[in-house]
């Protein structure tokens, strides 16, 4: 792992152009999303789409999900022309920050209530601009990790957060502004206003594609696409449409088979959130297997040939493994998939905790998105200068500590119950604490990866960190039923302890390593 612990930078890097420049591509990257989850949800219910139409958007949500899957395509293909003129990095980014204006346009030209038949392809504009934006994730990340020594990954972590979180809020709260100025409430569809407002958020895109052309594209380092034969490169090509297409068929086909046994066997398992976590585990399984048996039916036919898939895919896991060991490695991994359980869990469930307890929308609105996002900034910025004055792995340690010990302070909310000044102090320090502990992750994330597959690894952890937590906190409203908040709360906080445990081991660990 590349050294952690860093001099104190002095007031200018605040300043310096490559942590300047993470804060647009930041703001880049956030704005996308909402307009796939919340803005659009919001847009479809006004159109009176029924609730069980919008599971269709769901599927918005795998690119980010399984961007591992095609983060070698951005590592390793060059991009006819564009690679030549821009550079691997810029030109990849350029072309996923076109193709999410693309797809943003593109839905905002479909009225969800004209018919089903547009209903359908909001949905699949929806998926296109979900892959367009982890895409464009991929290769935002690899050009952070490669454009900069790593005394300056904390800090332009902090300030890519920050981006981040100003990117969503335009996206949340401001596309709801603007669809309310420009006419539409629930009461009185309008499909212009909703197309106006969507077509403002693409322009507002423009600012990551007019920091990609200002950029300069990192050094190389000694490192550059290896598909530069054409007929590589469209075999390679051909591998992913394939094996993208069995995944999306398999899940797609499973679901009908699924959704038939799954009453009887809640009532067998006495339990219908144990029957669901299975089954959707299991559909999971066998669209994996699916995309596996296909790439390997044309490994084995010699369309492909098996050394692309295996410097492409099997060689940034090997070379990972063999950087750090396999029990290192290991340590690595489980730290990387349950550092941030403790606040994804209690996440999920927060919302209608603040409802529960008597806060309305706008109270929630006002303080939890726009005061807590301002916070959340601000944790970030002392993250990145504390990641400087006392390295990384501590400061990863500290905001491990403090996720869990403000998870303390819900327990004392909910004994509270409704008051605003309570609601500040918890707000003030949850968020405060997530944006050190974000900082302080993303830039240990950036370290274990190897230049040479920066895209790949990197695409690896950052789906890795959110799998697990994700997956348990999809059962935070049964045990909040079943404990009662302050039950919930506390273990919440519980969750936190082995984060704690593998800090510490990993940090003994990698000292014994270095030397």
């Amino acid at each position: 792992m590349r050294q952690l612990r860093q001099p104190v930078a002095p007031p200018a890097l605040f300043f310096h152009r490559r942590v300047v420049t993470m804060l647009f591509l930041g703001f880049s990257a956030g704005i996308p999303l909402l307009l796939i989850f919340s803005s659009l949800s919001l847009w479809l219910r006004e159109a009176g789409a029924e609730r069980a139409a919008v599971t269709y958007f769901s599927w918005a949500a795998l690119g980010y999900s399984f961007k591992f899957v095609w983060a070698p395509l951005v590592d390793q293909l060059p991009l006819p022309g564009l690679t030549r003129v821009l550079g691997r990095r810029r030109a990849w980014m350029l072309l996923a920050q076109l193709a999410v204006i693309v797809a943003i346009l593109s839905m905002a030209m479909i009225d969800p209530a004209a018919s089903d038949a547009s209903l359908t392809l909001m949905a699949l504009a929806a998926v296109i601009l979900g892959f367009s934006s982890a895409t464009q994730d991929i290769v935002i990340d690899a050009y952070r990790i490669e454009s900069a020594a790593p005394e300056l990954q904390a800090m332009m972590a902090a300030t890519y957060i920050a981006g981040y979180r100003i990117g969503m809020l335009v996206a949340g709260a401001g596309s709801l502004f603007l669809a309310d100025w420009f006419g539409t409430s629930s009461g009185a569809y309008s499909y212009d206003a909703w197309r106006w407002t969507y077509c403002a958020m693409a322009l507002a895109m423009l600012v990551g594609v007019t920091t990609t052309l200002v950029i300069c594209e990192p050094r190389e380092n000694g490192r550059t696409a290896t598909l530069q034969d054409p007929r590589d490169s469209l075999r390679f090509l051909v591998l992913f449409i394939v094996a993208i297409g069995g995944f999306v068929g398999v899940f797609f086909f499973a679901g009908g088979a699924i959704d038939a046994i799954r009453t009887s066997l809640g009532d067998v398992l006495a339990s219908p959130y144990a029957a669901a976590f299975l089954l959707e585990g299991l559909r999971l399984a066998l669209a994996l297997l699916g995309a596996w048996l296909l790439a390997m039916l044309l490994v084995r036919s010699g369309i492909v040939r098996y050394a692309l898939v295996e410097r492409t895919y099997l060689m940034p896991i090997r070379d990972f493994f063999s950087r750090y060991g396999w029990s290192l490695a290991w340590i690595l991994l489980a730290l990387i998939g349950i550092y941030r359980i403790s606040d994804i869990v209690l996440g999920v469930i927060s919302n209608v905790f603040y409802q529960d307890l008597g806060f309305s929308k706008s109270e929630i609105a006002s303080v939890v998105k726009t005061y807590g996002l301002l916070m959340t900034i601000v944790g970030g910025f002392v993250g990145g200068l504390l990641a400087l004055r006392f390295g990384v792995v501590r400061i990863l340690l500290l905001g491990a500590v403090l996720a869990a010990a403000t998870n303390l302070l819900f327990m004392l909310l909910a004994s509270v119950g409704y008051d605003m000044f309570w609601l500040y102090v918890v707000i003030s320090a949850d968020n405060l604490s997530a944006g050190i502990a974000s900082a302080a992750f993303v830039a240990f994330l950036s370290s274990l990866t190897n230049v040479s597959f920066t895209a790949m690894q990197y695409a690896i952890f950052s789906s890795l960190m959110t799998l697990f937590p994700k997956l348990l906190g999809g059962y935070s409203g049964s045990m909040v039923d079943a404990m009662g908040y302050p039950g919930f709360f506390l273990l919440t906080a519980i969750l936190g302890v082995p984060v704690l445990l593998l800090i510490l081991v990993a940090e003994r660990r990698l000292q014994l390593r270095d030397r």
